[in-house]
């Protein structure tokens, strides 16, 4: 926005948290109901997916979907919704990052005038669930009239981690662009899969998540073929040192990606915020490309062993199985011819 706009903005913005009007709110809710019906319900990817968390957490919160399930969303009402809203948008709870062209002797008064008038409350209770290890290999197999797709995870720490960036550099060793891995392997020289990557932090990084793997195979092949071709490419990683040209890759990316992200207002307002709802020290930005410089070839085999192992991984796989016919309708069967007699 202009900047002669930030007084108009910070009015909104605090009203919008203070004093918050849910219009209607029914019909809301019955769009996200459809948005689940949507994108899991009548997808077989995202049915998939949501079988994929369940199986790989027994206690934490991330192996129920986000959107919930369709009682809780049809259920929920707006009372409810206030009292949530009520207790997690409190200043003890948001960070408000301010970007541009802007006098800072203005500014912070104007926003303490605006958001400091928002009732104060208690930061809200931490999680205090801790998903237990896992101790033996979980597997879920859907048959679908749909193409096959492979996904396996295994349980990481959070971003907090001493060995986050190590994550990072696998990720990028892996997943990024046609030099990495996944694609040389199982894309281009044995043609297994249309797709094939893996991520690191899935669904979320605030808590100990997961490094997923994702496939879809070509025509001619199954998603039960997958699993092998990636265990070897971790296997390759667990017991050969990444190449220099793959490290130094990996570094050279991460740098620029991470310095790209603050070459304009919008993305350096997100970057700060964010770092500083994470980290509460918006710094942590810059000591990120220390932690990026200091991974070895050493970090990067010993987190893979320690992380890689059959005990720790949750495999999903939807294999393709024939839509069942419509059943036909009975046929008329001709009726008994009568018997002679009188009428």
């Amino acid at each position: 926005m202009p900047s002669n706009r930030l007084e108009l903005w910070a009015y909104l913005e605090s009203s919008r948290i203070s004093s918050p009007v849910a219009r209607e709110f029914y019909k809301e809710r019955d769009v996200v109901n459809e948005e689940r019906r949507m994108r899991i319900d009548s997808s077989p990817q995202g049915r998939l997916v949501e079988e994929f968390l369940a199986a790989a957490y027994m206690a934490h919160p991330y192996g129920r979907p986000g959107v919930g399930w369709e009682s809780d969303i049809t259920q929920v009402t707006a009372t409810e919704a206030a009292a949530f809203h009520k207790k997690y948008y409190v200043p003890a709870n948001i960070v408000v990052a301010v970007v541009g062209d802007i006098d800072t002797k203005t500014a912070l008064p104007m926003l303490e005038k605006y958001f400091g008038r928002i009732p104060a409350g208690p930061r809200p209770e931490p999680m205090t669930t801790i998903e237990p290890p896992q101790h033996a290999e979980r597997t879920v197999v859907l048959h679908e009239a749909s193409q096959p797709i492979y996904l396996e995870g295994y349980h990481r720490p959070d971003y907090r981690d001493p060995d986050d960036a190590t994550y990072s550099a696998i990720t990028d060793i892996f997943s990024n662009g046609r030099t990495s891995r996944l694609y040389r392997a199982l894309v281009r020289d044995q043609r297994l899969a249309l797709v094939a990557e893996g991520f690191s932090g899935f669904p979320g990084v605030k808590f100990p998540g997961l490094f997923a793997f994702f496939a879809v195979p070509m025509s001619g092949h199954t998603a039960d073929e997958m699993g092998p071709a990636i265990h070897k490419q971790l296997d390759l990683l667990k017991t050969t040192d990444v190449s220099d040209a793959e490290l130094e890759r990996f570094k050279a990316r991460s740098r620029a990606t991470l310095l790209e992200s603050l070459g304009d207002n919008d993305s350096l307002a997100s970057e700060l915020a964010d770092y500083q709802t994470r980290f509460g020290d918006y710094r942590e930005i810059f000591r990120e490309l220390h932690a990026i410089d200091a991974v070895t070839k050493a970090d990067i085999r010993r987190v893979a062993q320690k992380t890689f192992v059959d005990s720790n991984r949750t495999v999903s796989r939807i294999e393709f199985q024939a839509p069942a016919p419509p059943p036909q309708p009975p046929t008329a069967t001709p009726a008994p011819a009568g018997k002679g007699g009188a009428r």
